[in-house]
């Protein structure tokens, strides 16, 4: 995998922003490369159950669809999860292959790169998020930067407990 680098080709702001969420993108995948299907869907942390490697990554690949398809665009939520089962994109991701995981996550963010690239950064989401506000497009880019880091955090200490490896 060729992880993109955090320096920006320009230092407009769409250009800074889609840069550092590539950067984020690429390094939540570069955490599960050489990863076996088991340790894939280890959840090492006790009090965490849902929180393996491919529900990490499953989460990051629905919450990009949740922000720029439902809330950017105002699609019907198609996800997965239910109000029974909220966090469902984590759990049936033990389910699959990583390496599925893996490739819709990076079908998704080309998807959701083109989708940027014809949109306006002050453009405002269709739908209002839980507070009543219309976010715009800039937001989004920032609150998914912030989402798919902290989550790569979460990916480092997984990867860690699961077979030592650090650094990535």
């Amino acid at each position: 995998m060729t992880r993109t680098d955090d320096m920006p080709s320009a230092w407009d702001e769409r250009t800074q922003l889609t840069t550092f969420l590539d950067y984020a993108r690429d390094t939540a995948r570069a955490k599960c490369e050489g990863l076996s299907a088991e340790d894939a869907r280890k959840a090492p942390l006790p009090g965490s159950p849902l929180m393996t490697p491919s529900g990490l990554v499953n989460h990051l690949r629905w919450v990009e669809y949740y922000w720029f398809r439902v809330v950017f665009l105002g699609e019907e939520d198609e996800g997965p999860w239910t109000d029974e089962d909220p966090d469902r994109e984590m759990r049936i991701a033990v389910d699959l292959p990583l390496a599925q995981v893996l490739d819709e996550y990076a079908e998704h963010a080309e998807r959701h790169r083109k989708l940027v690239a014809e949109q306006d950064l002050d453009a405002k989401a269709r739908r209002a998020t839980r507070d009543g506000r219309h976010v715009d497009l800039r937001w989004i880019l920032l609150h998914l930067i912030e989402e798919t880091a902290r989550h790569n955090g979460h990916l480092d200490i997984l990867r860690e407990l699961i077979d030592g490896r650090t650094g990535v």
